[in-house]
């Protein structure tokens, strides 16, 4: 908690942009996801993240999703899979592939999903869960953990420093 964002520059698999760190220079917060199309603990959220987005597109936070696993071993997360994902979701928000995994090291992402929020002075304020539902456990989907730091921020409030780690499947690394 505490570090700035880490600047990137990634291609949006729908559009074709280019996605920066400056396309979200007008929002008072910023939420990075960093999730996958294969992933269970993904597929699990997935309906419910592309409702964040919904819910939040009027709102001054600015939300970006990054896939950095490597598609030539995980071919479910190449480009092409990720696009089809992102529309038959509805995504209202950009969905990063990041080729090289050098975003993903940056903000030493570790599974997915992971989660970083940053206030308006793009500081981490949350890295944490997106609520306590699991693949196989009843727990509701909610997003409650994530929704409750998307409100502190953009309410100017401070985020609650007791943050659940994120549970998931590790990022897919590509062999040095």
């Amino acid at each position: 908690l505490g570090t700035k964002v880490p600047n990137f520059n990634l291609p949006d698999v729908v559009s074709g942009e280019k996605i920066t760190l400056d396309t979200f220079k007008d929002h008072k917060a910023l939420l990075v996801m960093f999730i996958c199309q294969h992933c269970p603990y993904v597929k699990h959220i997935e309906t419910a993240l592309a409702r964040i987005g919904k819910d939040y597109a009027n709102q001054p936070v600015g939300i970006v999703a990054i896939s950095a696993n490597d598609a030539d071993n995980y071919p479910d997360d190449a480009p092409p899979k990720l696009k089809k994902q992102a529309e038959q979701l509805g995504f209202v928000f950009p969905y990063c592939y990041d080729e090289h995994q050098m975003i993903a090291k940056a903000f030493t992402a570790t599974c997915t999903p992971d989660f970083f929020l940053f206030d308006d002075t793009r500081k981490l304020v949350y890295r944490g869960q997106f609520d306590d539902s699991r693949p196989g456990n009843t727990q509701p989907i909610t997003g409650k953990d994530l929704r409750t730091a998307l409100e502190a921020v953009l309410s100017g409030r401070s985020v609650p420093l007791n943050q659940k780690p994120s549970a998931g499947c590790n990022i897919k690394w590509k062999d040095l």
